[in-house]
Protein backbone atom coordinates (compact mmCIF):
# COMPACT_ATOMS: atom_id res chain seq x y z
CA UNK A 1 0.00 0.00 0.00
CA UNK A 2 2.80 2.41 0.92
CA UNK A 3 4.62 1.77 -2.37
CA UNK A 4 1.38 2.32 -4.31
CA UNK A 5 0.80 5.60 -2.48
CA UNK A 6 4.30 6.84 -3.35
CA UNK A 7 3.78 5.81 -6.99
CA UNK A 8 0.49 7.70 -7.11
CA UNK A 9 2.05 10.81 -5.56
CA UNK A 10 5.00 10.87 -7.97
CA UNK A 11 3.80 9.70 -11.42
CA UNK A 12 6.76 11.52 -13.01
CA UNK A 13 9.12 9.03 -11.41
CA UNK A 14 7.13 6.08 -12.78
CA UNK A 15 7.28 7.57 -16.27
CA UNK A 16 11.02 8.34 -16.04
CA UNK A 17 11.78 4.81 -14.85
CA UNK A 18 9.54 3.14 -17.41
CA UNK A 19 10.96 5.12 -20.35
CA UNK A 20 14.51 5.10 -18.99
CA UNK A 21 14.64 8.88 -19.28
CA UNK A 22 17.73 10.96 -18.86
CA UNK A 23 15.92 14.24 -18.12
CA UNK A 24 13.40 14.94 -15.35
CA UNK A 25 11.59 18.20 -14.52
CA UNK A 26 9.54 18.56 -11.33
CA UNK A 27 7.57 21.79 -11.08
CA UNK A 28 4.00 23.06 -10.97
CA UNK A 29 1.36 23.94 -8.38
CA UNK A 30 1.03 20.46 -6.84
CA UNK A 31 4.73 20.02 -6.14
CA UNK A 32 4.83 21.98 -2.87
CA UNK A 33 2.28 19.80 -1.14
CA UNK A 34 3.99 16.59 -2.21
CA UNK A 35 7.43 17.78 -1.04
CA UNK A 36 5.95 18.94 2.25
CA UNK A 37 4.50 15.46 2.73
CA UNK A 38 7.99 14.05 2.08
CA UNK A 39 9.43 16.10 4.95
CA UNK A 40 10.64 19.07 2.92
CA UNK A 41 12.94 16.85 0.88
CA UNK A 42 12.90 15.08 -2.45
CA UNK A 43 11.45 11.55 -2.37
CA UNK A 44 14.14 8.86 -1.87
CA UNK A 45 12.82 7.00 -4.91
CA UNK A 46 14.07 9.83 -7.12
CA UNK A 47 17.60 8.74 -6.27
CA UNK A 48 17.00 5.30 -7.76
CA UNK A 49 17.06 6.64 -11.34
CA UNK A 50 20.79 6.28 -12.11
CA UNK A 51 20.37 7.13 -15.82
CA UNK A 52 19.38 10.75 -15.11
CA UNK A 53 21.62 13.37 -16.74
CA UNK A 54 19.38 16.39 -16.11
CA UNK A 55 17.30 17.04 -12.99
CA UNK A 56 15.33 20.21 -12.27
CA UNK A 57 13.14 20.95 -9.27
CA UNK A 58 12.06 24.59 -9.27
CA UNK A 59 9.56 26.96 -7.68
CA UNK A 60 8.89 24.80 -4.60
CA UNK A 61 8.63 26.83 -1.38
CA UNK A 62 8.57 23.71 0.78
CA UNK A 63 11.86 22.20 -0.48
CA UNK A 64 14.38 22.87 2.31
CA UNK A 65 17.00 20.22 1.43
CA UNK A 66 17.58 17.82 -1.48
CA UNK A 67 17.72 14.89 0.91
CA UNK A 68 20.22 12.05 1.46
CA UNK A 69 21.13 9.74 -1.38
CA UNK A 70 21.48 12.20 -4.25
CA UNK A 71 25.24 11.78 -4.75
CA UNK A 72 25.13 8.00 -4.42
CA UNK A 73 21.98 7.51 -6.52
CA UNK A 74 22.63 9.86 -9.46
CA UNK A 75 26.28 9.31 -10.43
CA UNK A 76 25.72 10.30 -14.11
CA UNK A 77 24.03 13.64 -13.37
CA UNK A 78 25.34 16.39 -15.69
CA UNK A 79 22.95 19.23 -14.77
CA UNK A 80 21.25 19.88 -11.43
CA UNK A 81 18.81 22.82 -11.31
CA UNK A 82 17.26 23.60 -7.90
CA UNK A 83 16.07 27.19 -8.52
CA UNK A 84 13.64 29.29 -6.49
CA UNK A 85 13.07 26.81 -3.68
CA UNK A 86 13.67 27.22 0.08
CA UNK A 87 17.08 25.57 0.40
CA UNK A 88 19.03 26.86 3.37
CA UNK A 89 20.60 28.09 5.51
CA UNK A 90 23.08 25.38 4.44
CA UNK A 91 22.94 22.12 2.51
CA UNK A 92 22.62 19.06 4.70
CA UNK A 93 23.90 16.66 3.65
CA UNK A 94 26.30 18.30 1.23
CA UNK A 95 25.62 17.78 -2.46
CA UNK A 96 28.81 16.08 -3.66
CA UNK A 97 30.60 14.14 -4.69
CA UNK A 98 28.98 14.30 -8.13
CA UNK A 99 31.78 13.30 -10.51
CA UNK A 100 29.96 14.05 -13.79
CA UNK A 101 28.14 17.28 -12.82
CA UNK A 102 28.79 20.19 -15.19
CA UNK A 103 25.97 22.64 -14.39
CA UNK A 104 24.71 23.48 -10.88
CA UNK A 105 21.99 26.13 -10.39
CA UNK A 106 21.02 26.92 -6.78
CA UNK A 107 19.76 30.45 -7.50
CA UNK A 108 16.82 32.04 -5.70
CA UNK A 109 17.01 30.04 -2.47
CA UNK A 110 17.74 30.98 1.17
CA UNK A 111 21.35 29.82 1.44
CA UNK A 112 23.41 31.75 4.00
CA UNK A 113 26.60 29.71 4.17
CA UNK A 114 28.16 26.61 2.61
CA UNK A 115 30.58 25.31 5.28
CA UNK A 116 32.32 21.91 5.03
CA UNK A 117 29.77 19.15 5.43
CA UNK A 118 26.89 21.48 4.51
CA UNK A 119 28.11 22.77 1.18
CA UNK A 120 28.76 21.75 -2.38
CA UNK A 121 31.03 18.80 -1.71
CA UNK A 122 34.46 17.77 -0.44
CA UNK A 123 37.64 19.55 -1.49
CA UNK A 124 39.96 16.53 -1.33
CA UNK A 125 39.48 14.80 -3.68
CA UNK A 126 37.37 17.41 -5.55
CA UNK A 127 33.68 16.79 -5.01
CA UNK A 128 32.67 18.47 -8.30
CA UNK A 129 35.67 17.80 -10.56
CA UNK A 130 33.84 18.50 -13.85
CA UNK A 131 31.68 21.45 -12.76
CA UNK A 132 31.76 24.27 -15.32
CA UNK A 133 28.84 26.53 -14.33
CA UNK A 134 27.77 27.45 -10.78
CA UNK A 135 24.83 29.81 -10.15
CA UNK A 136 24.37 30.92 -6.53
CA UNK A 137 22.61 34.21 -7.33
CA UNK A 138 19.63 35.47 -5.33
CA UNK A 139 20.55 33.83 -2.02
CA UNK A 140 21.68 35.28 1.35
CA UNK A 141 25.30 34.17 1.30
CA UNK A 142 27.51 36.16 3.66
CA UNK A 143 30.68 34.37 2.60
CA UNK A 144 31.92 31.84 0.08
CA UNK A 145 33.51 28.55 1.09
CA UNK A 146 37.28 28.93 1.19
CA UNK A 147 37.70 25.58 -0.56
CA UNK A 148 35.40 26.38 -3.50
CA UNK A 149 38.26 26.37 -6.01
CA UNK A 150 39.52 23.00 -4.77
CA UNK A 151 36.01 21.51 -4.82
CA UNK A 152 35.34 22.70 -8.42
CA UNK A 153 38.74 23.28 -10.07
CA UNK A 154 37.37 23.35 -13.65
CA UNK A 155 34.82 26.09 -12.99
CA UNK A 156 34.25 28.42 -15.97
CA UNK A 157 31.25 30.51 -14.89
CA UNK A 158 30.45 31.70 -11.35
CA UNK A 159 27.31 33.79 -10.66
CA UNK A 160 27.05 35.29 -7.17
CA UNK A 161 24.72 38.20 -8.00
CA UNK A 162 22.28 39.36 -5.30
CA UNK A 163 23.83 38.01 -2.10
CA UNK A 164 25.35 39.60 1.02
CA UNK A 165 29.04 39.07 0.30
CA UNK A 166 31.50 41.67 1.56
CA UNK A 167 34.63 39.96 0.24
CA UNK A 168 35.97 37.09 -1.83
CA UNK A 169 38.00 34.35 -0.13
CA UNK A 170 41.71 34.79 -0.84
CA UNK A 171 41.91 31.17 -2.03
CA UNK A 172 39.66 32.01 -4.99
CA UNK A 173 42.40 34.14 -6.57
CA UNK A 174 45.32 31.90 -5.66
CA UNK A 175 47.63 31.33 -8.68
CA UNK A 176 46.32 28.39 -10.69
CA UNK A 177 43.26 27.89 -8.45
CA UNK A 178 40.66 28.47 -11.18
CA UNK A 179 42.58 28.41 -14.46
CA UNK A 180 39.44 28.13 -16.63
CA UNK A 181 37.19 30.73 -14.96
CA UNK A 182 36.02 33.10 -17.71
CA UNK A 183 32.87 34.68 -16.18
CA UNK A 184 32.54 36.10 -12.67
CA UNK A 185 29.36 37.97 -11.69
CA UNK A 186 28.89 39.35 -8.18
CA UNK A 187 26.69 42.40 -8.74
CA UNK A 188 24.33 43.63 -6.02
CA UNK A 189 26.40 42.50 -3.02
CA UNK A 190 28.27 44.43 -0.30
CA UNK A 191 31.81 43.97 -1.62
CA UNK A 192 34.19 46.55 -0.14
CA UNK A 193 37.47 45.46 -1.70
CA UNK A 194 38.77 43.67 -4.77
CA UNK A 195 42.10 41.95 -4.30
CA UNK A 196 44.93 42.68 -6.76
CA UNK A 197 45.33 38.89 -6.93
CA UNK A 198 42.36 38.81 -9.31
CA UNK A 199 45.05 39.14 -11.98
CA UNK A 200 45.75 35.42 -11.39
CA UNK A 201 42.48 34.56 -13.17
CA UNK A 202 44.22 33.99 -16.47
CA UNK A 203 41.06 33.06 -18.44
CA UNK A 204 38.75 35.79 -17.10
CA UNK A 205 36.77 37.44 -19.91
CA UNK A 206 33.74 38.97 -18.16
CA UNK A 207 33.62 40.60 -14.72
CA UNK A 208 30.45 42.18 -13.25
CA UNK A 209 30.84 43.81 -9.83
CA UNK A 210 28.21 46.52 -10.30
CA UNK A 211 26.22 47.93 -7.38
CA UNK A 212 28.65 47.08 -4.57
CA UNK A 213 30.60 49.23 -2.10
CA UNK A 214 33.96 49.28 -3.84
CA UNK A 215 36.02 52.45 -3.51
CA UNK A 216 38.96 51.37 -5.68
CA UNK A 217 39.67 49.16 -8.67
CA UNK A 218 43.11 47.56 -8.47
CA UNK A 219 45.44 48.46 -11.33
CA UNK A 220 46.38 44.76 -11.51
CA UNK A 221 42.98 44.08 -13.11
CA UNK A 222 44.52 45.31 -16.36
CA UNK A 223 46.91 42.34 -16.21
CA UNK A 224 44.10 39.84 -16.86
CA UNK A 225 45.17 38.85 -20.38
CA UNK A 226 41.73 37.87 -21.77
CA UNK A 227 39.46 40.38 -20.03
CA UNK A 228 36.96 41.82 -22.54
CA UNK A 229 34.03 43.15 -20.54
CA UNK A 230 33.79 44.71 -17.07
CA UNK A 231 30.96 46.40 -15.16
CA UNK A 232 31.66 48.50 -12.07
CA UNK A 233 28.61 50.76 -12.30
CA UNK A 234 26.96 51.67 -9.02
CA UNK A 235 30.18 51.78 -6.96
CA UNK A 236 31.34 55.02 -5.28
CA UNK A 237 34.93 55.11 -6.46
CA UNK A 238 37.43 57.57 -4.98
CA UNK A 239 38.78 58.32 -8.42
CA UNK A 240 35.85 60.33 -9.79
CA UNK A 241 37.24 60.27 -13.30
CA UNK A 242 37.38 56.50 -13.17
CA UNK A 243 33.85 56.41 -11.74
CA UNK A 244 32.67 58.43 -14.72
CA UNK A 245 34.53 56.17 -17.13
CA UNK A 246 32.95 52.95 -15.82
CA UNK A 247 29.53 54.46 -16.56
CA UNK A 248 30.18 55.16 -20.22
CA UNK A 249 33.49 53.98 -21.64
CA UNK A 250 34.58 50.77 -23.24
CA UNK A 251 36.36 48.13 -21.19
CA UNK A 252 39.50 48.68 -23.24
CA UNK A 253 39.64 52.36 -22.29
CA UNK A 254 39.15 51.62 -18.59
CA UNK A 255 41.84 48.94 -18.54
CA UNK A 256 44.24 51.24 -20.36
CA UNK A 257 43.57 53.94 -17.76
CA UNK A 258 44.38 51.46 -14.99
CA UNK A 259 47.40 50.15 -16.86
CA UNK A 260 49.08 53.54 -17.20
CA UNK A 261 48.53 54.28 -13.53
CA UNK A 262 45.10 55.66 -12.73
CA UNK A 263 44.68 57.01 -9.20
CA UNK A 264 45.54 54.35 -6.65
CA UNK A 265 48.14 52.78 -8.94
CA UNK A 266 51.02 54.91 -7.64
CA UNK A 267 52.07 56.21 -11.07
CA UNK A 268 51.05 59.85 -11.14
CA UNK A 269 52.81 60.71 -14.36
CA UNK A 270 51.27 57.75 -16.16
CA UNK A 271 47.88 58.68 -14.84
CA UNK A 272 48.20 62.22 -16.14
CA UNK A 273 49.30 60.97 -19.54
CA UNK A 274 46.44 58.47 -19.55
CA UNK A 275 43.95 61.18 -18.70
CA UNK A 276 45.22 63.40 -21.50
CA UNK A 277 44.97 60.51 -23.96
CA UNK A 278 41.44 59.72 -22.85
CA UNK A 279 40.43 63.40 -23.16
CA UNK A 280 41.90 63.52 -26.65
CA UNK A 281 40.08 60.35 -27.71
CA UNK A 282 36.82 61.66 -26.28
CA UNK A 283 37.13 64.95 -28.19
CA UNK A 284 37.87 63.10 -31.45
CA UNK A 285 34.79 60.92 -30.96
CA UNK A 286 32.60 63.97 -30.27
CA UNK A 287 33.87 65.73 -33.40
CA UNK A 288 33.21 62.58 -35.45
CA UNK A 289 29.69 62.33 -34.08
CA UNK A 290 28.97 65.97 -34.98
CA UNK A 291 30.31 65.41 -38.52
CA UNK A 292 27.99 62.41 -38.93
CA UNK A 293 25.01 64.54 -37.96
CA UNK A 294 24.67 63.28 -34.40
CA UNK A 295 22.47 65.47 -32.23
CA UNK A 296 24.01 64.40 -28.93
CA UNK A 297 21.10 62.12 -28.14
CA UNK A 298 23.10 58.93 -28.51
CA UNK A 299 25.64 57.99 -25.84
CA UNK A 300 29.14 57.60 -27.25
CA UNK A 301 30.70 54.25 -26.56
CA UNK A 302 33.89 54.46 -28.58
CA UNK A 303 34.74 52.21 -31.49
CA UNK A 304 31.62 50.08 -31.07
CA UNK A 305 29.29 53.04 -30.72
CA UNK A 306 27.55 52.21 -34.00
CA UNK A 307 25.85 49.18 -32.45
CA UNK A 308 22.47 50.83 -31.76
CA UNK A 309 19.07 49.85 -30.43
CA UNK A 310 16.30 52.41 -30.79
CA UNK A 311 13.29 51.77 -28.55
CA UNK A 312 9.87 52.93 -29.74
CA UNK A 313 7.47 53.43 -26.85
CA UNK A 314 3.89 52.18 -27.19
CA UNK A 315 2.63 55.78 -27.11
CA UNK A 316 4.83 56.64 -30.12
CA UNK A 317 3.54 53.73 -32.21
CA UNK A 318 0.36 54.40 -34.22
CA UNK A 319 -0.47 50.68 -34.43
CA UNK A 320 1.19 48.81 -31.54
CA UNK A 321 0.92 45.04 -31.34
CA UNK A 322 -1.03 43.70 -28.35
CA UNK A 323 -1.18 40.24 -26.81
CA UNK A 324 -4.31 39.30 -24.85
CA UNK A 325 -3.89 36.59 -22.23
CA UNK A 326 -6.63 34.13 -21.40
CA UNK A 327 -6.88 33.02 -17.73
CA UNK A 328 -6.62 29.28 -18.47
CA UNK A 329 -2.89 29.58 -19.24
CA UNK A 330 -2.32 30.19 -15.53
CA UNK A 331 -2.04 26.44 -14.87
CA UNK A 332 -0.09 25.65 -18.03
CA UNK A 333 2.49 28.26 -19.04
CA UNK A 334 1.38 31.58 -17.52
CA UNK A 335 4.12 34.04 -18.53
CA UNK A 336 4.60 35.73 -21.89
CA UNK A 337 6.31 38.86 -23.19
CA UNK A 338 6.84 40.10 -26.72
CA UNK A 339 8.61 42.74 -28.75
CA UNK A 340 8.75 43.85 -32.38
CA UNK A 341 12.22 44.20 -33.91
CA UNK A 342 12.61 46.10 -37.19
CA UNK A 343 15.66 46.46 -39.39
CA UNK A 344 17.23 42.98 -39.47
CA UNK A 345 19.15 42.09 -42.63
CA UNK A 346 19.10 38.32 -43.16
CA UNK A 347 19.62 38.31 -46.93
CA UNK A 348 23.43 38.20 -47.34
CA UNK A 349 25.27 34.89 -47.32
CA UNK A 350 24.81 32.88 -44.13
CA UNK A 351 23.06 35.63 -42.15
CA UNK A 352 19.83 33.64 -41.72
CA UNK A 353 21.73 30.50 -40.70
CA UNK A 354 23.71 32.48 -38.11
CA UNK A 355 20.50 33.96 -36.77
CA UNK A 356 18.80 30.58 -36.34
CA UNK A 357 21.95 29.04 -34.85
CA UNK A 358 22.14 31.90 -32.37
CA UNK A 359 18.51 31.30 -31.36
CA UNK A 360 19.24 27.60 -30.79
CA UNK A 361 22.26 28.46 -28.64
CA UNK A 362 20.14 30.81 -26.50
CA UNK A 363 17.69 27.94 -25.98
CA UNK A 364 20.52 25.66 -24.89
CA UNK A 365 22.25 28.13 -22.57
CA UNK A 366 20.18 31.04 -21.31
CA UNK A 367 16.81 29.28 -21.62
CA UNK A 368 18.27 26.09 -20.11
CA UNK A 369 17.07 23.77 -22.89
CA UNK A 370 13.66 25.50 -22.91
CA UNK A 371 12.99 24.47 -19.30
CA UNK A 372 13.30 28.07 -18.09
CA UNK A 373 11.88 29.82 -21.15
CA UNK A 374 11.17 29.36 -24.86
CA UNK A 375 12.08 31.95 -27.46
CA UNK A 376 10.22 32.19 -30.77
CA UNK A 377 10.69 34.55 -33.71
CA UNK A 378 8.07 35.28 -36.39
CA UNK A 379 7.92 37.08 -39.73
CA UNK A 380 6.08 40.24 -38.66
CA UNK A 381 4.31 40.70 -42.01
CA UNK A 382 2.54 37.37 -41.46
CA UNK A 383 1.47 38.19 -37.90
CA UNK A 384 -2.05 39.61 -37.71
CA UNK A 385 -2.91 41.19 -34.37
CA UNK A 386 -4.22 41.45 -31.84
CA UNK A 387 -2.89 38.11 -30.64
CA UNK A 388 -4.48 35.78 -28.09
CA UNK A 389 -2.37 33.68 -25.73
CA UNK A 390 -4.53 30.83 -24.48
CA UNK A 391 -4.62 27.11 -23.65
CA UNK A 392 -6.54 24.43 -25.53
CA UNK A 393 -7.09 20.67 -25.17
CA UNK A 394 -4.56 18.75 -27.31
CA UNK A 395 -7.33 17.39 -29.54
CA UNK A 396 -8.62 20.93 -30.28
CA UNK A 397 -5.31 22.69 -30.95
CA UNK A 398 -4.48 22.74 -34.67
CA UNK A 399 -1.21 24.07 -36.10
CA UNK A 400 0.88 23.85 -39.26
CA UNK A 401 4.26 23.12 -37.61
CA UNK A 402 7.51 24.27 -39.17
CA UNK A 403 8.36 21.89 -41.99
CA UNK A 404 5.30 19.66 -41.43
CA UNK A 405 1.66 19.34 -42.48
CA UNK A 406 -1.24 20.66 -40.41
CA UNK A 407 -1.95 18.49 -37.39
CA UNK A 408 -3.72 18.53 -34.06
CA UNK A 409 -1.37 18.95 -31.12
CA UNK A 410 -2.30 15.52 -29.82
CA UNK A 411 -1.31 13.91 -33.12
CA UNK A 412 1.86 16.00 -33.41
CA UNK A 413 3.07 15.09 -29.92
CA UNK A 414 2.32 11.42 -30.54
CA UNK A 415 4.22 11.54 -33.84
CA UNK A 416 7.21 13.19 -32.15
CA UNK A 417 7.15 10.53 -29.42
CA UNK A 418 7.25 7.78 -32.04
CA UNK A 419 10.12 9.52 -33.82
CA UNK A 420 11.98 9.87 -30.52
CA UNK A 421 11.59 6.16 -29.83
CA UNK A 422 12.87 5.36 -33.32
CA UNK A 423 15.86 7.64 -32.72
CA UNK A 424 16.69 5.79 -29.52
CA UNK A 425 16.56 2.44 -31.31
CA UNK A 426 18.65 3.56 -34.28
CA UNK A 427 21.30 5.32 -32.22
CA UNK A 428 21.17 2.73 -29.41
CA UNK A 429 21.16 5.41 -26.74
CA UNK A 430 18.65 7.17 -24.54
CA UNK A 431 19.23 10.77 -25.63
CA UNK A 432 17.30 12.29 -28.56
CA UNK A 433 17.70 15.44 -30.66
CA UNK A 434 15.59 18.20 -32.17
CA UNK A 435 12.08 18.91 -30.91
CA UNK A 436 11.96 15.48 -29.34
CA UNK A 437 14.10 16.73 -26.44
CA UNK A 438 11.30 18.99 -25.20
CA UNK A 439 8.34 16.60 -25.15
CA UNK A 440 8.76 15.93 -21.42
CA UNK A 441 7.88 19.59 -20.74
CA UNK A 442 4.27 18.76 -21.68
CA UNK A 443 3.98 15.80 -19.32
CA UNK A 444 0.83 15.91 -17.18
CA UNK A 445 -0.68 18.88 -19.02
CA UNK A 446 -4.42 18.63 -19.76
CA UNK A 447 -4.25 21.72 -21.98
CA UNK A 448 -1.46 23.00 -24.20
CA UNK A 449 -0.46 26.69 -24.54
CA UNK A 450 -0.75 28.43 -27.90
CA UNK A 451 -0.57 31.87 -29.50
CA UNK A 452 -3.43 32.63 -31.92
CA UNK A 453 -3.58 35.48 -34.45
CA UNK A 454 -6.56 37.58 -35.51
CA UNK A 455 -7.40 35.06 -38.26
CA UNK A 456 -7.77 32.33 -35.68
CA UNK A 457 -4.58 30.56 -36.80
CA UNK A 458 -2.20 29.13 -34.19
CA UNK A 459 1.21 30.66 -34.88
CA UNK A 460 3.03 29.24 -31.86
CA UNK A 461 2.83 26.10 -29.73
CA UNK A 462 5.40 26.65 -26.95
CA UNK A 463 7.67 25.03 -25.99
CA UNK A 464 7.51 22.77 -29.07
CA UNK A 465 7.26 24.65 -32.37
CA UNK A 466 6.19 27.71 -34.37
CA UNK A 467 3.85 27.77 -37.34
CA UNK A 468 4.95 27.58 -40.96
CA UNK A 469 2.71 30.64 -41.52
CA UNK A 470 5.11 33.00 -39.72
CA UNK A 471 8.39 31.28 -40.62
CA UNK A 472 11.42 33.60 -40.71
CA UNK A 473 13.03 33.74 -44.19
CA UNK A 474 16.01 35.43 -45.80
CA UNK A 475 13.72 38.25 -46.92
CA UNK A 476 12.51 38.89 -43.36
CA UNK A 477 13.50 42.29 -42.02
CA UNK A 478 10.88 42.83 -39.31
CA UNK A 479 10.24 40.22 -36.62
CA UNK A 480 7.88 39.56 -33.76
CA UNK A 481 9.80 38.18 -30.80
CA UNK A 482 7.84 36.02 -28.32
CA UNK A 483 9.17 34.55 -25.05
CA UNK A 484 7.12 32.28 -22.79
CA UNK A 485 7.86 30.59 -19.48
CA UNK A 486 6.18 28.24 -17.02
CA UNK A 487 8.32 29.47 -14.14
CA UNK A 488 8.51 33.25 -13.76
CA UNK A 489 8.24 36.64 -15.44
CA UNK A 490 11.77 37.45 -14.24
CA UNK A 491 13.16 34.64 -16.37
CA UNK A 492 11.47 36.19 -19.40
CA UNK A 493 13.00 39.61 -19.11
CA UNK A 494 16.34 37.97 -18.30
CA UNK A 495 16.88 39.79 -15.01
CA UNK A 496 17.90 43.46 -15.20
CA UNK A 497 20.51 43.51 -17.98
CA UNK A 498 19.82 44.34 -21.60
CA UNK A 499 18.15 41.20 -22.98
CA UNK A 500 20.85 39.05 -24.64
CA UNK A 501 18.64 38.17 -27.60
CA UNK A 502 18.31 41.84 -28.59
CA UNK A 503 22.07 42.34 -28.14
CA UNK A 504 22.76 39.29 -30.29
CA UNK A 505 20.43 40.55 -33.02
CA UNK A 506 22.14 43.95 -33.03
CA UNK A 507 25.59 42.34 -33.15
CA UNK A 508 24.57 40.08 -36.02
CA UNK A 509 23.14 42.98 -37.98
CA UNK A 510 26.35 44.95 -37.50
CA UNK A 511 28.45 41.95 -38.58
CA UNK A 512 26.33 41.41 -41.69
CA UNK A 513 26.64 45.06 -42.71
CA UNK A 514 30.40 45.19 -42.15
CA UNK A 515 31.21 41.86 -43.83
CA UNK A 516 30.03 41.67 -47.39
CA UNK A 517 29.13 38.05 -48.12
CA UNK A 518 28.52 36.24 -51.37
CA UNK A 519 25.25 34.53 -52.04
CA UNK A 520 22.99 37.38 -50.98
CA UNK A 521 19.76 38.04 -52.82
CA UNK A 522 19.64 40.97 -55.18
CA UNK A 523 17.05 43.65 -54.54
CA UNK A 524 14.97 42.39 -57.47
CA UNK A 525 15.10 38.78 -56.27
CA UNK A 526 14.21 39.78 -52.74
CA UNK A 527 11.26 41.80 -53.97
CA UNK A 528 10.04 38.90 -56.09
CA UNK A 529 10.16 36.52 -53.17
CA UNK A 530 8.62 38.86 -50.64
CA UNK A 531 6.04 40.27 -53.05
CA UNK A 532 6.73 43.91 -52.24
CA UNK A 533 9.18 46.68 -53.01
CA UNK A 534 12.13 47.36 -50.75
CA UNK A 535 11.33 49.87 -48.05
CA UNK A 536 14.31 51.84 -46.70
CA UNK A 537 12.50 52.20 -43.36
CA UNK A 538 12.46 48.44 -42.76
CA UNK A 539 15.26 47.09 -44.93
CA UNK A 540 18.64 48.21 -43.61
CA UNK A 541 20.41 47.49 -46.88
CA UNK A 542 18.00 49.56 -48.95
CA UNK A 543 19.27 53.05 -49.57
CA UNK A 544 21.62 53.13 -46.62
CA UNK A 545 25.33 53.78 -46.83
CA UNK A 546 26.01 53.02 -43.18
CA UNK A 547 24.54 50.91 -40.42
CA UNK A 548 21.18 51.87 -39.00
CA UNK A 549 19.88 50.97 -35.57
CA UNK A 550 17.54 48.12 -34.89
CA UNK A 551 14.17 49.52 -33.90
CA UNK A 552 12.57 47.74 -30.95
CA UNK A 553 8.84 48.39 -30.52
CA UNK A 554 7.20 47.70 -27.20
CA UNK A 555 4.42 45.11 -27.08
CA UNK A 556 1.64 45.30 -24.48
CA UNK A 557 0.39 42.14 -22.76
CA UNK A 558 -3.12 42.61 -21.34
CA UNK A 559 -5.85 40.44 -19.84
CA UNK A 560 -9.14 39.84 -21.63
CA UNK A 561 -10.59 43.02 -20.07
CA UNK A 562 -7.73 45.08 -21.46
CA UNK A 563 -5.96 45.72 -18.14
CA UNK A 564 -2.18 45.92 -18.58
CA UNK A 565 -0.18 42.96 -17.29
CA UNK A 566 3.27 43.84 -18.68
CA UNK A 567 4.89 45.92 -21.38
CA UNK A 568 8.18 44.81 -22.86
CA UNK A 569 10.89 45.94 -23.12
CA UNK A 570 10.29 48.33 -20.24
CA UNK A 571 12.66 51.05 -19.13
CA UNK A 572 14.03 48.77 -16.42
CA UNK A 573 14.75 45.95 -18.89
CA UNK A 574 16.99 48.26 -20.89
CA UNK A 575 18.43 50.24 -18.00
CA UNK A 576 21.92 48.70 -18.00
CA UNK A 577 23.41 48.20 -21.44
CA UNK A 578 26.84 46.66 -22.11
CA UNK A 579 29.53 49.18 -23.03
CA UNK A 580 29.36 48.33 -26.74
CA UNK A 581 25.58 48.89 -27.02
CA UNK A 582 23.82 52.23 -27.22
CA UNK A 583 20.10 52.39 -26.39
CA UNK A 584 18.28 55.36 -27.89
CA UNK A 585 14.80 56.32 -26.74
Amino acid sequence: MAAAAVSEAWPELDLAERERRRELLLTGPGLEERVRAAGGQLPPRLFTLPLLHYLEVSGCGSLRAPGPGLAQGLPQLHSLVLRRNALGPGLSPELGPLPALRVLDLSGNALEALPPGQGLGPAEPPGLPQLQSLNLSGNRLRELPADLARCAPRLQSLNLTGNCLDSFPAELFRPGALPLLSELAAADNCLRELSPDIAHLASLKTLDLSNNQLSEIPAELADCPKLKEINFRGNKLRDKRLEKMVSGCQTRSILEYLRVGGRGGGKGKGRAEGSEKEDSRKKRRERKQRREGGDGEEQDVGDAGRLLLRVLHVSENPAPLTVRVSPEVRDVRPYIVGAVVRGMDLQPGNALKRFLTSQTKLHEDLCEKRTAATLATHELRAVKGPLLYCARPPQDLKIVPLGRKEAKAKELVRQLQLEAEEQRKQKKRQSVSGLHRYLHLLDGKENYPCLVDADGDVISFPPITNSEKTKVKKTTSDLFLEVTSATSLQILVLCSDLPPVLIKMAEMNKYTLENKEEGSLSDTEADAVSGQLSDPRTNPSAGKDGPSPLVVEQVRVVDLEGSLKVVYPSKADLAIAPPHVTVVR
